[in-house]
């Protein structure tokens, strides 16, 4: 079932996913050759804790960590560790979420590692536009597909492939709600008419190279088969009389 939220419901969720973007924006300055990608979990935890709010992953179906931290051809849930140091020419994904005043909110950036080729500057820069392209389409009697058609159209058009296995949610007092808000359009699934007080997370995955993807032994990481990189970009959004609003922007 599909929860429309008051705007009453929108303001708080305004709230949650402004403290997110305040997050994302502190991790992005801290991203450099050397530092781990534990120490930006620490960072992110701290940070939450200075908020005031709870990080939404931390434990979430046993999630370890409060901070998603994909590498290179990592493309979602990668686990912090001490061990991973990131390296120039690195890109990295951190996706991030947190529950304030009984709602959540979710985000995610795909940054580069100090100097990063043209190559993955493109596949960071198609994979940001393609989220502005299928929120462009997030508006009041459009269907969910044409979200999904908007990213897919975009995103092959620049030589790159969306991930077929995990896709965007609603999102409110739950981190995952209904609908599924895929990046792609599928052969077969519910349409779904778009309307006032839909809250929803938009997030296309978009690989260099093919679209498959595979789970890592610790059961948590996903990383594309053909081990090239893959880039993650995601935001919180209303759905509203005038149009789609971003929650998850930084006031």
């Amino acid at each position: 079932m599909i929860i429309l939220k008051s705007k009453q419901e929108i303001k708080k969720m305004r709230v949650v996913n402004a403290m997110v973007a305040e997050v994302l924006n502190m991790l992005k300055n801290e991203v450099r050759p050397g530092i781990t990608t534990y120490d930006l979990d620490r960072f992110a935890m701290a940070y939450s804790d200075k908020l005031g709010a709870k990080p939404v992953f931390l434990g979430y179906g046993g999630f370890p960590n409060a901070l998603c931290v994909s590498v290179n051809e990592e493309v979602v849930h990668g686990i912090p560790s001490k061990k991973k140091i990131l390296k120039e020419g690195d890109i990295v994904s951190l996706d991030f979420g947190l529950f304030y005043d009984g709602f959540c909110g979710d985000s995610a950036i795909t940054v580069g590692v100090g100097s990063i080729s043209k190559a993955k500057q493109k596949l960071i820069d198609v994979t940001r536009n393609s989220l502005y392209k299928g929120i462009e389409q997030a508006k009041v009697g459009n269907y969910l597909f044409d979200i999904s058609r908007a990213i897919q159209i975009y995103v092959e058009s620049q030589g790159f492939s969306v991930v077929r296995d995990y896709v965007g949610h609603g999102i409110g007092k739950n981190l995952h709600e209904e609908p599924q808000v895929p990046n792609y359009v599928p052969e077969k699934g519910f349409n779904i008419l778009l309307k006032v007080g839909m809250t929803i997370a938009i997030e296309p995955m978009v690989n260099m190279g093919s679209y498959e993807i595979e789970a890592k032994k610790d059961g948590w990481c996903v990383v594309t088969k053909d081990r090239m990189p893959s880039a993650h970009f995601e935001h919180t959004i209303a759905i509203l009389e005038d149009g789609p609003v971003i929650l998850s922007k930084e006031n």
